[in-house]
C-alpha cells in the first residue's frame, strides 16, 4: 500500500496523497512544510532585509535608468530611503538620540513623473512597498475609504507579516485631492478633504493604529489588526493644478524696494515649482499640522522638450523600447524614424500632457499597425513621418487639444 515518504502514514490514514515520480507525500506534510517555508522566509527576511543597505548615489544610480531628470526628487528619495534604513537598524541603540522618520512629499505637475519614482523604486526595495490613492479616502462613516485602509495594501505587500509590514513604506498619490475646499466655514462637513486629513495625521507621526484585514466596513465582525506606523516611512505626491500662481503671489508680495525690479527679474518664471514652500502649500488647503509631518518638501521640474524626446528612447522601459519588444515577439523588427519622434515629442509639448501623453499618442500612431502586422508575413516594419502624422490628424485629437486648453 501507498504511504507517505515523510512521514509513513498510509493513503488510508490521510486525506489526500500526492503523487511523484519516486515517492509521495500526504497534505499534512505539505502544509507543515509550507510553514517551515514561510517561518524561515519572514525570519531570514526581517534580519537581510536591513543588511547590504544601498547607499543614497546607488538608489539615486538605480533611479536613473528609469527616469529621466527630476535629480532634486531622486536625490531627496535616495536619501529618505536610506535614513529609514538606517533608522530600523539603529532603533534598538541604547543611545538617548532618538531618529526620528522624515516624510517626504513631492509636488509637481501632471506627468513629470512622481508616480514613476514610487514604482520604480519599489523594485529595488527590501522592504514592503505599497501605492495607494488619497481622492478614494473619506473621513470615518462616509462612503468611501477610511485612513487605515492605507496600511492594509501595506499588509498585503508584507504577506500579511505585521513586524515585517511596520518596516514598511506608503506611497500616498494625489494628496492634493484632499486640500479643504476653502477657509469659510460651510454647513456641509469637508469629509474628503479636511476630514481625511485629520485622520491622516495619526497615521504620519507615528501611532498603534487598528486595522481592519478585510477592509472593515463590508466585514464588521473581522478582528482588528493593530500596525505601529512609528518606523512607517509616508511619501506623498501630488500636482497641486494652480500652485504656481500662489507662489508667484508669494514672491511678488516678498519683493519690495528699491532691488524690487532686480530681484524679479532673477526668478524663473518658467519654474516657478522650483520655489515652493510650506506655505505654499497651506494656502493651497493643506492643514499645518499635515505639513509638519511632511518635513521634507521637493519639486519635479517641468519636462521640455528635450526631455521628452530622452524618456522616448533612453530609460530601460522606455516607451520605444517596449514597442519594439512588443513587435519582436511576432518575429517583426520595429523601426520609427527620428522624424516620427521628434513630431510626437512636438505634440506632446503643444498639447501640454507631459511624459503620460507620450505614450498616448505613440499608441495612436502604432494602433493600425498593431492591428494589422500579426496577420502578415512582414519581418520589418518602419514607422514612417507622413504616417505618423496622418495618424494622429485622423484621430479625434483636437478634442484632447480643446481639453488641455481649458485647464
Amino acid at each position: 500500500m501507498n504511504k507517505c515518504s515523510f512521514c509513513g502514514r498510509t493513503e488510508k490514514d490521510v486525506r489526500m496523497l500526492i503523487y511523484g515520480l519516486d515517492g509521495y507525500i500526504c497534505d499534512e506534510c505539505v502544509e507543515q512544510a509550507m510553514n517551515i517555508v514561510k517561518e524561515t522566509r519572514h525570519s531570514s527576511g526581517k534580519d537581510a532585509k536591513l543588511t547590504n543597505l544601498p547607499k543614497p548615489i546607488e538608489i539615486k544610480e538605480y533611479l536613473d535608468r528609469y527616469v529621466i531628470g527630476q535629480d532634486a526628487a531622486k536625490m531627496a528619495l535616495s536619501v529618505a530611503v536610506y535614513n529609514h534604513y538606517k533608522r530600523l537598524n539603529h532603533r534598538d541603540d541604547a543611545d538617548e538620540v532618538e531618529l526620528e522618520k522624515s516624510n517626504i512629499i513631492m509636488v509637481g505637475s501632471t506627468g513629470t513623473g512622481k508616480t514613476l519614482l514610487a514604482k520604480t523604486i519599489a523594485k529595488m526595495l527590501l522592504v514592503p512597498f505599497a501605492i495607494v490613492d488619497a481622492t478614494v479616502l473619506t473621513e470615518a462613516g462616509y462612503v468611501g475609504e477610511d485612513v487605515e485602509s492605507l496600511l492594509v495594501r501595506l499588509l498585503q505587500a508584507a504577506d500579511g507579516d505585521v513586524k515585517l509590514a511596520e518596516k514598511g513604506i506608503v506611497f500616498i498619490d494625489e494628496i492634493d485631492k484632499i486640500a479643504r475646499k476653502g477657509d469659510n466655514p460651510s454647513i456641509t462637513r469637508d469629509v474628503s478633504g479636511e476630514g481625511v486629513q485629520q485622520g491622516l495625521l495619526k497615521l504620519l507621526e507615528g501611532s498603534v493604529v487598528n486595522v481592519p484585514p478585510q477592509g472593515g466596513r463590508k466585514h464588521p465582525e473581522q478582528q482588528f489588526i493593530q500596525v505601529d506606523t512609528r518606523n512607517i516611512l509616508f511619501i506623498c505626491g501630488g500636482a497641486f493644478d494652480g500652485i504656481e500662481k500662489r507662489i508667484a503671489q508669494r514672491l511678488n508680495t516678498h519683493v519690495v524696494g528699491f532691488d524690487a525690479a532686480r530681484n524679479v527679474a532673477k526668478i524663473d518664471k518658467s519654474n516657478m515649482m522650483q520655489y515652493i514652500a510650506p506655505m505654499d502649500l497651506k494656502s493651497f488647503g493643506l492643514i499645518p499640522e499635515i505639513i509638519g509631518r511632511l518635513p521634507v518638501l521637493t519639486h519635479l521640474e517641468p519636462l521640455d522638450r528635450d526631455a521628452l524626446r530622452s524618456i522616448l528612447t533612453e530609460p530601460k522601459n522606455s516607451i520605444v523600447k517596449q514597442y519594439k519588444k512588443m513587435f519582436e515577439i511576432d518575429g517583426v523588427k520595429l523601426t520609427f524614424e527620428d522624424a516620427v519622434l521628434d513630431y510626437v515629442v512636438d505634440k506632446a509639448v503643444e498639447f501640454k500632457l507631459g511624459a503620460r501623453g507620450l505614450r498616448s499618442l505613440i499608441e495612436v500612431v502604432m494602433m493600425k499597425p498593431m492591428f494589422e502586422v500579426p496577420s502578415t508575413y512582414v519581418k520589418e516594419y518602419v514607422v514612417t513621418l507622413d504616417f505618423a502624422r496622418q495618424q494622429v490628424e485622423s484621430a479625434n485629437i483636437a478634442v484632447l487639444k480643446e481639453s488641455t486648453e481649458d485647464k
